[in-house]
């Protein structure tokens, strides 16, 4: 039964990993490109490694695998918003049929400042 389940949650990772390798080849812009690889890149090793604490069995490699799970989870959203950041900083474009970019006129570049919504309404 373990088998069967660890196969099908290395199927479903490399699936989701497929998705995000797919859409860093074809989403048009750094944002969204960076998106489609932290968020299913993360969850497809997330479930390959549990895959793996599933097929083995073992207590040693089941720690080690829930240790990989949480770091990566951990860590993978925080390297993709600095990231994003940065890139937002040094001015990379946006995709020229994005509709919304709701950082524009809130984010000073020379600080690295976000403006509150209290110092972008006038005072009345």
């Amino acid at each position: 039964m373990n088998e069967w389940l660890a196969m099908g949650a290395m199927v479903l990772g490399t699936l989701l990993m497929g998705i995000a390798a797919l859409g860093i080849f074809r989403l048009p812009d750094l944002f969204m490109r960076m998106h489609a690889s932290s968020k299913a890149g993360a969850l497809g090793v997330a479930l390959q490694l549990l895959a793996v604490a599933l097929y083995f069995d073992n207590l040693t490699v089941t720690v080690k695998a829930v240790v990989g799970v949480l770091f990566f989870l951990l860590t993978a959203p925080v390297a993709a918003h600095m990231i994003g950041r940065a890139a937002y900083w040094v001015g990379v474009p946006l995709w020229e049929k994005s509709v919304v970019d709701e950082l524009s006129g809130r984010y000073e570049r020379g600080s690295q400042t976000l403006k509150c919504a209290e110092e972008l309404e006038p005072k009345a």
